[in-house]
């Protein structure tokens, strides 16, 4: 018998953090009001996000809704606004909301001053009514920024991760990849992260760029492990459109995709050498990290609450948010229409994508199979009331025949080398209306 042989798959095609990308949404017509997308929302266990569109430089790889270097007198306006928008949230939840679980993300929050990071905290805490420091909190922040002021803050708040973009040790890979900084500045930043005691504290790394080698990014994850975060995240390095280094002439061929490839098992195979283990693609925990609760940083479940203009929201039926740009001027224009608005604008949902059932079983599947533990078939079956072979078999069966997923006791899990391939993995699953959307969306 010929064993099946697959066709060339690039294995770099999307990162799948969320499902319906925003670049899927569009303006909602008539706009529905917040209060009745959540009328029949649980609301005993929500998530909270809060975006923070801020940063001290933008780096070469990075597609976020973000704005560099903002004035005081603008980040001032921002959470003017984001006051007002959480009033508005409130008013259209119910008084028996509670948060369950809670991130802060951007852009950079840590790029505002410890005294506008307290206001963040008590705009968010005065939506539910929840106090921060009892629920699993995560909160972005970069080198530069991580300053002992500013982590006081967030530790007396409550934060119980950090999670550091440090991308590369080496000053000549951070440089390459659009990201000055200097190693020392670095060390004194996870020092102040340790000094300030935040329970888990992760680090971002990158692979893929140029001019890095196994070395190299070994030697980066050696550097890392000196500080044995709890966490560690190894991100294959994406050149995107209107991003610094797409600018540049990029490798975009099978020789860049083979690199990132080898750079990514050699920073795995390490990692599980030294004590963590892996849970997803991109994901490392140490083996004796303490058990914090939910890890709902990721920022995907219904009952998602989002502050912010590059927020999103999610109910059961709607994913809504505002507008999405990575051009600095078109960033800029939403972010002056966002701290404009009252509370009134506040009160209706913009843009966003309705999520029919066909969508919602993608979702589920792509949030489940993508991580290392796997999806447990019974639980997708109580949940659609069909075994997922039903709905999905066809690219079920052809991830099978790559050696790509495995049947386990019930459990679809994807195998070592179909973790390798997560970022080509998600795609396939997207809806032919999603990937319509997506291709259609006018890149500004």
């Amino acid at each position: 018998m010929t064993s099946f042989v697959p066709d060339y798959v690039a294995p770099y095609q999307q990162y799948v953090y969320a499902y319906p990308h925003k670049t899927a949404y569009r303006a909602l017509a008539p706009r529905p009001s917040l209060a009745d997308l959540w009328a029949d929302e649980p609301q005993d266990s929500l998530s909270l996000y809060v975006h923070i569109p801020f940063c001290e430089v933008r780096c070469g790889f990075c597609n976020l809704f973000t704005q560099v270097g903002a004035s005081p007198d603008l980040t001032s306006r921002y959470l003017d606004a984001l006051k007002r928008q959480a009033e508005a949230v409130s008013d259209a939840l119910s008084e028996s909301a509670r948060t369950a679980t809670a991130a802060f993300g951007g852009g950079t929050p840590t790029f505002l001053t410890p005294d506008e990071l307290s206001t963040v905290f008590d705009i968010a805490e005065s939506i539910t009514g929840s106090d921060l420091r009892t629920v699993p909190l995560s909160v972005e922040a970069s080198p530069s920024t991580a300053t002992p002021d500013r982590l006081s803050v967030l530790a007396d708040r409550g934060t119980t991760r950090l999670s550091l973009g440090v991308q590369s040790f080496d000053p000549s890979e951070a440089k390459a990849a659009v990201r000055p900084q200097r190693r020392v500045d670095v060390d004194t930043a996870l020092q102040a992260v340790r000094d300030a005691a935040i329970p888990a504290l992760n680090i971002d790394l990158i692979y893929g760029i140029d001019g890095q080698s196994s070395h190299s990014f070994v030697a980066s994850i050696d550097a890392a492990l000196e500080w044995r975060p709890e966490e560690l995240y190894l991100y294959p390095l994406y050149v995107r459109p209107l991003t610094g280094l797409a600018r540049r002439a990029p490798l975009v061929d099978r020789e860049w995709d083979a690199r990132r490839l080898e750079l990514y098992r050699v920073g795995r195979d390490h990692l599980l050498e030294n004590g963590y283990t892996q849970e997803s693609m991109r994901m490392f925990r140490r083996v004796d990290a303490p058990d914090l609760g939910p890890d709902d940083y990721a920022c995907q479940s219904d009952g998602m609450v989002g502050l912010g203009c590059g927020a999103r929201s999610y109910t059961r039926d709607v994913h809504y948010s505002f507008d999405y740009a990575v051009d600095a001027r078109q960033v800029r224009g939403i972010i002056d229409d966002f701290v404009g608005r009252t509370t009134d604008d506040f009160r209706y949902a913009e843009c966003g994508i309705t999520m029919t059932d066909d969508e919602r079983r993608r979702r589920h599947l792509l949030q489940s199979v993508l991580q290392a533990q796997g999806m447990s078939v019974d639980d997708y079956r109580q949940r659609f009331q069909a075994d997922p072979d039903r709905h999905f078999g066809g690219v079920l069966d052809r991830w099978r025949r790559r050696g790509w997923l495995v049947d386990d006791n019930e459990i679809l899990r994807l195998t070592s080398e179909g973790l390798a391939y997560s970022d080509s993995l998600g795609p396939e699953l997207f809806s032919p209306v999603v990937t319509a959307a997506m291709a259609a969306y006018e890149r500004r």
